[in-house]
């Protein structure tokens, strides 16, 4: 794999991206969900205690334990932590001189105080891996601009890692658990409508043939399963399609796209300048040729041997009459466990060995370096930086191994103690997407009524969730509805598996503002703006996508629904039940909340959080997206208009040299060319000259011969 300094430089920029719409996401919902009249304070899991300042960041890593010295309560510390790191992000979005690991750094650290108290509503974990990887991929600009940096192939190998976890795991999770959808093959025949918030397009792929959703997930598990492809390129293209298809069918938030940046790490320089119509100097050998002939015919190889497996596996035949591919398992279950067990030990040792070529190789370009003190600072730099992939190496493994319990055991006890000690902080996670296909009888899904008198009710429509049959899925990614999100999981059992719900239909009862703009941002679409509804009950339904008519036209409802069970009792407040469910899960209040600052921070964050939740959080994100990729759009034109002037200026140096001075190959063709042209004009002159000369003479024999006859 060659030079990887372009697509380095992407994988931060998309990175600053996400941590833009992470922060500025959470910021808008802070105060409904974790305020200190939300639905879950998180005052309340950060209260003060006899602990020193050392002991309590031991027990929970978070910058918030430092808001009482700066005057803020939890609520504000939390806004001023998502503000900043908001604005952090975005300016290191538009400037590529902020892109320096210490800005990293910083980000990660803020939302990684941030993620001790949303953990309820909330799992960003992939985020918080890929953040503390940026920390080691992004270079340290000094402050004289040190060029050499010869690490960035050690540590951008580590996104790579991740990637192929991230990608094999969630493959190998969907049929080690043995889901009868997936190892039937109909699981998308039920992911478009039982997904957390699906999109419009969503309801279109629902109607797709039944063949070709288990088509799909045949090729879905292709792509999860048999990542370990020669052509990394053809990988790449595959993965990105799926995240693509992924994010157009459902509203993920930010998860595909931080998928989509990690394959960035698949790419080197030269894939890049391709893309960009750059032109590359190519200099083959009749060596390079020959193994480049070789390369083709592996990989055509590998195409032959992957597409039988597929067949052989999945038993793919083509019915010709109907039109259609039929497909289904044709391996049992032990024995995909004992594929399992042959490969989690190799692929292990694979990326020992593909860690050592990157580190022996950068090795080598460290020994490469002129100046006996840039060599030593690049050996320096490289020991640090290979010491530190290696650490990242090996507690990944622990939660890569959980898929394999041999593999696992087998693991070095030290590592896992390693791992352990660094749990907290996120570094290494397991990943399975989708293990179990939920919603196979049905969406369930519960929607909140209100009334005024016990008789007449009134549904609470949610921005974002299917409620209202006749309104249309949303689109709301990168924005992710927290509230919203775990109403979905709330639906997948009792309501006492979801305690923070007792706490929602408390709020609402009292008229929380805060908890209303999570449900509606536009609160004259919210049927108890005026006056809070005296009573609240919750139902669960069963929701399926509407079908197409007989003759082909589209419906008028989205959705079509069947009612199952009452899901939370008629309550209000001051309800005995509400009450012992509060007091039950530990969300009642003991203490009287403490009366706000009047200092300049807590009223200049309250301004600011006044006029940002305005607008609707997915437009937000996106202004402040456009902005900043608009200032690097300009600084990107401005960049190539100097280096255009300056090869110009330099052109016109070269024109200037004297004429002793070597001169470039372009200078002295186009000599050549003047002096040539000179000399076919001095060549015309002459003879010019010479007929006029001719005339002359003709002028004058001719005036002799008339005085001759005079005479």
């Amino acid at each position: 794999m060659g030079d990887a300094r372009l697509p380095r430089h992407m994988f931060l920029w998309c990175l600053s991206a996400i941590y833009m719409f992470a922060f500025a996401s959470l910021y808008v919902q802070i105060p409904g969900l974790y305020g200190n009249e939300g639905v879950l304070p998180a005052r309340w899991q950060l209260r003060v205690s006899g602990k020193s300042v050392v002991e309590q960041l031991k027990d929970s890593p978070t910058l918030l334990w430092f808001g009482p010295r700066l005057g803020l309560d939890t609520q504000q510390c939390m806004e001023l932590l998502s503000l900043t790191g908001a604005l952090l992000s975005l300016m290191t979005l538009a400037l590529p001189v902020l892109r320096d690991c210490r800005v990293f750094l910083v980000l990660w650290i803020l939302y990684l105080s941030l993620y001790q108290v949303q953990k309820q509503f909330t799992q960003d974990n992939l985020l918080l891996e890929m953040g503390f990887l940026a920390i080691l991929i992004a270079p340290m600009k000094m402050p004289w601009s040190s060029k050499v940096r010869l690490h960035d192939s050690v540590t951008f190998w580590l996104a790579r890692w991740l990637l192929f976890r991230l990608m094999f795991v969630s493959g190998v999770v969907k049929l080690t658990s043995r889901c009868p959808t997936w190892w039937g093959l109909t699981a998308l025949t039920y992911h478009y409508e039982t997904q957390c918030i699906p999109t419009p397009l969503a309801w279109f792929a629902h109607q797709l043939p039944v063949w070709l959703q288990k088509l799909s997930v045949v090729g879905t598990f292709v792509i999860y399963l048999f990542f370990l492809h020669y052509n990394r390129y053809f990988s790449l293209n595959c993965f990105v399609l799926l995240q693509v298809l992924i994010i157009l069918s459902g509203n993920y938030n930010f998860f595909n796209i931080l998928t989509i940046t990690l394959c960035l790490s698949l790419l080197d320089d030269q894939h890049v300048n391709f893309w960009l119509r750059r032109p590359t100097p190519k200099t083959e050998t009749s060596l390079q040729t020959l193994l480049s002939g070789l390369a083709v015919m592996l990989e055509i190889g590998t195409y032959a041997l992957l597409g039988y497996w597929t067949v052989k596996y999945f038993d793919l035949q083509v019915d010709w009459e109907n039109k259609s591919v039929s497909s289904k398992t044709a391996f049992t279950y032990f024995e995909f466990n004992g594929f399992l067990k042959t490969v989690t030990v190799p692929s292990i040792w694979i990326g020992v060995l593909s860690l050592t070529w990157e580190i022996i190789s950068s090795m080598f370009k460290c020994a490469c370096v002129r100046g006996v003190l840039w060599r030593l600072w690049s050996t320096i730099q490289w020991a640090v930086m290979a010491a530190a992939t290696v650490s990242m190496f090996a507690i990944s493994l622990v939660p890569y191994t959980y898929i394999e319990y041999d593999a696992h055991s087998k693991l070095w006890p030290g590592v896992r103690t390693v791992f352990e000690l660094t749990d907290r902080y996120q570094l290494a996670n397991s990943y399975g997407l989708f293990r179990r296909m939920t919603g196979v009888g049905g969406r369930p899904e519960v929607v909140i009524e209100g009334s005024m008198d016990r008789n007449t009710w009134t549904e609470i429509e949610f921005m974002y969730k299917p409620g209202n049959m006749s309104t249309a899925p949303p689109v709301v990614a990168p924005h992710q509805p927290r509230l919203d999100w775990q109403m979905w999981f709330a639906a997948l059992g009792p309501h006492t598996q979801s305690p923070w719900f007792s706490s929602l239909l408390h709020r609402l009862l009292q008229g929380k503002q805060d908890v209303i703009r999570l449900i509606q941002t536009d609160e004259s679409q919210y049927p108890f703006s005026k006056q809070p509804p005296a009573y609240l009950r919750a139902h669960r339904y069963k929701y399926w996508f509407s079908e197409p008519k007989e003759d082909g036209s589209y419906p008028q409802r989205w959705w079509r629904r069947v009612y199952v069970e009452e899901f939370y009792p008629m309550v209000h407040l001051g309800d005995s039940y509400l009450e012992q469910m509060l007091v039950q899960h530990g969300l009642k209040d003991k203490a009287p909340l403490r009366r706000s600052s009047n200092a300049w921070l807590p009223r200049l964050l309250h301004h600011v959080g006044e006029h940002a939740r305005e607008m609707p959080a997915p437009l937000l994100l996106w202004t402040l997206f456009s902005s900043a990729a608009t200032v690097c759009l300009l600084n990107s034109l401005r960049s190539r208009a100097h280096q255009h002037q300056h090869e110009s200026l330099q052109n016109k140096h070269t024109d200037k040299q004297a004429p002793g001075e070597t001169r470039s190959s372009v200078a002295q063709e186009d000599e050549k060319k003047h002096e040539e042209e000179d000399a076919e004009e001095d060549g015309k002159e002459q003879e010019e000259d010479a007929t006029a000369e001719e005339e002359q003479k003709g002028e004058i024999e001719e005036e002799v011969d008339s005085l001759r006859k005079r005479k």
